[in-house]
């Protein structure tokens, strides 16, 4: 079976080709995708060669490469022994590829229950699930504060996360004033610009003496460092954003030992592989919570989309990826205009 994929054939270079899909085996599902979305920072971390694209084995400039982890379609055949899906069962697809047609173990496909539910929310479900483990591992407690450091996908989801888990107030914070400004139709109660003089005490004000909890989206030793400038005493830090460079420069004895401050671990990796606890939850679990969340209505996701592409265009996309710095927060894939 043929199916078109997005494939980095060489560095800063993606292309739309025609791939084999293997054939359907035991405990494998095949779905036809509907809407993917890219993720901004890994995507283009693999686009341009970083050697520290992976945080779990070797890695380093090998190509071609592909990506596209968070899709959404409709299952249209299943291995043997598959039983918690079957054909025209519409699913989100996580640990997939920004592929025509997705095969993967039936253990990375979620049913779509609620037909209300859109793809291109779903297209968004496994992408929102890593600040949601962010949120759990930091055990948040309502009434508490909390500060998001940088606004792209992973911040601007969190920041609607802490909002729907009754954090107050929340401080997001970006240089980039549109995004402050998305934040604020998001669910924060204040957006800063980390350059502004008296930042750290301007949060402390707000906080009334420092935020409880910090999603670190940035991934960079300079907004780690300003947070830890804005923690209330014994806050807790949740390092969301991939630290893929290691200079930081850190007084940890005044801004961590001194006010006792944890500093969490929260790539998406880092999770239970088969059951769930509190403040740990599966892969599939914080799935199935986002689209619970949504089809309650107390979660909206495709407001922060930016724009929508044909797969075709995909040359251009990651282009302006690579290279432009206005670069919107979300930006999907819709699959079924190759049919039309």
């Amino acid at each position: 079976m043929k199916a078109k994929q997005i494939v980095f054939t060489e560095i800063n270079r993606a292309e739309l080709l025609e791939v084999n899909i293997p054939e359907i085996k035991p405990g494998t599902v095949l779905v036809k995708t509907e809407v993917s979305t890219i993720s901004s920072g890994t995507e283009r971390a693999n686009i341009t060669g970083d050697p520290n694209v992976s945080a779990t084995g070797p890695s380093g400039v090998k190509f071609p490469r592909a990506s596209g982890y968070n899709s959404a379609g409709v299952v249209v055949a299943v291995g043997e022994g598959v039983t918690s899906v079957a054909p025209k069962d519409r699913v989100v697809v996580y640990w997939g590829l920004h592929r025509s047609y997705n095969l993967v173990a039936e253990d990375k496909v979620v049913k779509i229950e609620d037909p209300e539910v859109s793809f291109e929310t779903g297209a968004l479900s496994f992408i929102a699930s890593f600040p949601m483990a962010a949120i759990r591992k930091t055990r948040l407690e309502m009434g508490e504060s909390a500060l998001v450091m940088g606004l792209g996908v992973l911040g601007m989801i969190a920041v609607k996360l802490l909002r729907a888990s009754g954090a107050v107030p929340i401080v997001a914070v970006d240089p980039n004033p549109e995004r402050r400004k998305t934040a604020l139709a998001s669910g924060a109660d204040y957006a800063l610009d980390p350059f502004e003089d008296g930042f750290a005490d301007r949060v402390k004000s707000i906080t009334g003496g420092g935020a409880n909890v910090c999603i670190e989206v940035t991934g960079v030793g300079a907004g780690f460092n300003q947070a830890l400038d804005c923690m209330a005493k014994f806050g807790r830090v949740a390092l969301l954003g991939c630290t893929r460079n290691s200079d930081f420069t850190v007084d940890y004895y005044k801004k961590i030992h001194a006010p006792g401050i944890t500093v969490i671990g929260a790539h998406t990796i880092a999770r239970p592989e088969l059951e769930s606890h509190p403040g740990w939850f599966t892969h599939r679990d914080d799935i199935k919570a986002v689209l619970k969340l949504c089809s309650g209505k107390r979660l909206t996701l495709t407001d922060i989309v930016g724009e929508t592409h044909s797969p075709e265009e995909c040359p251009e996309i990651y282009t302006r990826l690579i290279f432009d710095k206005n670069y919107p927060i979300a930006v999907q894939f819709d699959w079924r205009r190759l049919d039309s």
